[in-house]
């Protein structure tokens, strides 16, 4: 999501070996089924995985952003039960798509810097909307022949193998989706392009002796998106393309055919909601950053998602309050 009434300007970066956030951010993207979080059990079910889940953090230097960010991070690392990895959820930086090419450095970095001093878990990205560098072309300056443009620059700064990716963690498989599409009239929509949902295909076929967890950026399905904005028209539900996925019932479908998907987790609205249907459940984990920053967003508190992914299929989820406030 964006909040249009913000107003972005250029500032330095915090000081510090950039270099250094980038090799580290490159060598945490490794997850070992052996670590101490996965190995126990909780009410008699072994554990697969533990996972924080920091979902839209909106990262700059402004706002006191770098500092809320640091209390996140060292709030999950202070959990008496630790996790064994950090998961973002998309919008890690406050917003490429209108960014010239320095600002668009400077979020990066200021993202890469603290989680090279802050940050001793390993950590995957998922990427969200204003990840994506340039596409507002009006605002960015940018013609979309620069190397990088798109989610290309993403990519690169945050050391991914591909803009989506899937992580194997004891009895889950665990896909990391893009669900962010360029629309040349509103910017971008949600939905998965046609070589992203052939792999998902793919993958759930590939892997039927496994469960499944989604993580992407966008709602596949919600209901708290009714209650974001004024979304009622002429008398009738009107909901942007860019709230919630437009390939619902297909995905819906396809689940429905693979029992082994359990769990879709998305951001995006920076509001919190547990929603089933069919037997899996959605959630959307509310935010780090909250309102970009400036307090709770609505009803939901500054926050990030905990989960813990047991060998039956089962899964517990908690949303944490890191008591961030606005100074």
């Amino acid at each position: 999501m964006f909040d249009k009434n913000l107003k972005l300007t250029r500032r330095g970066v915090l000081g510090g070996s950039i270099a250094a956030a980038a090799g580290l951010i490159t060598g945490a993207n490794i997850f070992s089924s052996s670590a101490s979080a996965a190995s126990k059990k909780i009410n008699g079910k072994k554990r697969s995985i533990r996972f924080a889940h920091l979902t839209d953090i909106h990262i700059e230097p402004k706002r006191k952003a770098p500092e809320g960010f640091t209390a996140a991070l060292r709030h999950v690392q202070s959990q008496k039960d630790k996790p064994d990895m950090i998961i973002t959820g998309g919008d890690n930086v406050m917003d490429l798509l209108g960014a010239k090419d320095d600002w668009a450095k400077v979020q990066t970095d200021t993202f890469k810097e603290i989680i090279a001093k802050e940050c001793e878990l390993p950590i995957k990205y998922c990427i969200g909307n204003h990840d994506t560098w340039g596409w507002d072309k009006k605002n960015s300056n940018t013609t979309g022949d620069e190397p990088l443009w798109g989610k290309a620059r993403f990519v690169k700064e945050f050391g991914l193998e591909n803009r989506y990716y899937a992580i194997d963690a004891g009895k889950w498989r665990i896909l990391m989706l893009d669900s962010t599409h360029i629309d040349k009239k509103d910017v971008y929509t949600a939905k998965f392009d046609d070589e992203q949902y052939d792999w998902l295909v793919e993958q759930l076929k590939s892997n039927q002796g496994k469960y499944i967890c989604l993580i992407n950026h966008i709602p596949i399905m919600s209901a708290a998106v009714l209650l974001d904005g004024d979304n009622i028209k002429q008398g009738r539900w009107s909901l942007p393309d860019e709230w919630m996925h437009l390939d619902t019932r297909k995905l819906v479908d396809l689940f429905w055919q693979n029992k082994n998907v359990k769990l879709c987790i998305s951001g995006h609205l920076h509001l919190l909601e547990r929603l089933e249907y069919n037997n899996v459940t959605y959630i959307c984990d509310g935010a780090v950053c909250g309102g970009w920053w400036g307090g709770p967003f609505h009803e939901c508190q500054e926050g990030y998602g905990l989960f813990d992914l047991y060998d039956d299929g089962t899964f517990d989820h908690q949303y944490v309050d890191y008591g961030w406030e606005v100074k």
